[in-house]
């Protein structure tokens, strides 16, 4: 059996310093280790994208990478999105129906964020893009597409 491996990096603001196996995924490491059950694992394969966090400002799906990978990285969840209360995306899915069983929603979220950072007003083709790496099964996605859109509007960058 491997050796733990010291891991220190940041999540949600906070500095942490675990030992873990080496093996160890990112996202066991967030929920397992830290209790941060908002990112969801979904596939084990990044075909869902359910466990989409953001790794030094981009989104990167953390089932497919472990945590020692993840060394000095700033992680941040859906439970550090918005500290303050509740992120605009966070508000619009709520406000366009984006959601249903919730299950794909803090990965879409984080997607979305991460979107948003890089583009204040999207299209709705380059919002399209910028999810397609995360799954539903239960909204058909319109809803999904019109709470991005809504969030960049909200926002200041968008013409909703």
């Amino acid at each position: 059996m491997d050796a733990p491996h010291l891991v220190q990096l940041t999540v949600n603001g906070r500095e942490v310093s675990e030992h873990v196996p080496p093996r160890t995924l990112l996202v066991d490491f967030l929920r397992d280790r830290l209790g941060l059950t908002g990112t969801h694992v979904g596939c084990d394969t990044t075909q869902c994208g359910a466990c989409t966090v953001h790794c030094d400002r981009q989104a990167i799906k953390s089932c497919t990478i472990l945590a020692v990978q993840a060394q000095g990285c700033a992680i941040t969840t859906i439970e550090g999105l918005h500290p303050e209360g509740r992120h605009p995306l966070q508000v619009s899915f709520r406000q366009e129906h984006a959601l249903q069983c919730g299950y794909c929603t803090p990965g879409m979220v984080m997607a979305a964020a991460a979107l948003l950072d890089e583009v204040s007003s999207p299209t709705e083709g380059e919002v399209r893009e910028a999810l397609e790496g995360n799954l539903c099964r239960c909204t058909g996605y319109q809803p999904i597409i019109a709470a991005v859109l809504s969030a960049a509007a909200a926002q200041g960058g968008g013409d909703k």
